[in-house]
């Protein structure tokens, strides 16, 4: 199965206005994502690092889960409480080398489910190793604010400590796009770029100004069905992220690239590509053993073990 991309869409300056009240899901929403299972979705990955595009493999896990409002964890006995809202999870993973040593990186966000999609993402955090080191970057509603942490192996970086803004999260829209497209924001917003482009560009947490638009991409299909569009860019960075996913529910995501300087000293604009492979719908956490590696078949992931 292979994904066409042949054009580029132009960006939109269109502004929406959710004035509406937040709202639950509807039943397919519930039916679908309440069922006690996670969409396991793999992609052929193209990503690009210094300087070089490297084959590897990204993982997207979508599911919904009990969350306490208080810790901002998941509940263990969630009927025994009343501190708890209900999250979608987006757990995506990316494994990749670069010359002799490996990259295996892991972002979680986790935004509560409302139609309107008025409520601020609560928790995201990303982590990233690979043999010169490891590191952990973490993002947590507290008020109006967001605390953001950094644990670095790099004595530039270090452990560092503080808080910004609560605006809208771009590892957020994934999640947003799973819950209900329609209320993505577009136009100029204030936002903070993705922990995974900052883990890679190392660059500072601060939030930057981006162009969001949502479109019809007439001109990409997978087995006829028609996918939307959403672009980030950002002007100031040069980088633009486009993500495609099914028109109709539920909403799944087909592919994204994503397009920046890279490199060190002259860098050059690359693009980072991930296109779907297989998908399937499993209460994952229950499939541990060795028999259940054949799952990993099933979405044509590396096998660890057999």
């Amino acid at each position: 199965m292979r994904i066409i991309i042949l054009r580029v869409l132009s960006l939109s300056f269109i502004l929406i206005d959710c004035k509406s009240s937040i709202q639950p899901p509807d039943e397919q929403f519930k039916q679908q994502w309440y069922a006690g299972k996670a969409e396991l979705t793999s992609y052929d990955l193209q990503q690009a690092r210094y300087g070089e595009i490297r084959n590897g493999e990204a993982v997207l896990i979508f599911v919904t889960e009990d969350f306490s409002k208080e810790k901002l964890i998941k509940l263990d006995d969630p009927d025994k409480t009343v501190d708890k809202i209900r999250v979608m999870k987006m757990n995506m993973t990316k494994k990749f080398a670069t010359g002799i040593y490996p990259y295996s990186m892991m972002l979680s966000v986790f935004t509560p489910v409302s139609k309107n999609g008025k409520e601020k993402t609560v928790k995201a955090d990303c982590s990233s190793q690979e043999w010169c080191g490891h590191t952990f970057s973490q993002l947590k509603l507290s008020g109006n604010n967001y605390r953001w942490q950094l644990h670095s192996y790099f004595e530039k970086e270090g452990d560092q400590d503080k808080k910004v803004d609560a605006m809208l999260l771009e590892d957020e829209l994934w999640n947003r796009i799973r819950i209900n497209p329609t209320n993505l924001p577009q136009g100029k917003v204030a936002m903070v770029p993705g922990l995974f482009w900052q883990r890679l560009s190392h660059s500072e947490m601060r939030i930057e100004e981006a162009v969001l638009n949502l479109s019809k991409a007439d001109t990409f299909f997978i087995q006829d069905n028609a996918a939307q569009l959403y672009t980030i860019h950002y002007p100031a960075a040069q980088r633009t992220l486009q993500i495609y996913f099914q028109i109709d529910f539920p909403h799944q995501i087909l592919a994204w690239q994503e397009t920046y300087p890279d490199g060190i000293g002259n860098k050059k604009m690359l693009t980072t590509k991930a296109i779907l492979k297989k998908s399937i719908w499993l209460d994952y956490w229950k499939h541990n053993t060795i028999a259940d590696s054949t799952y990993l078949d099933s979405l044509q992931l590396m096998h660890y073990e057999r």
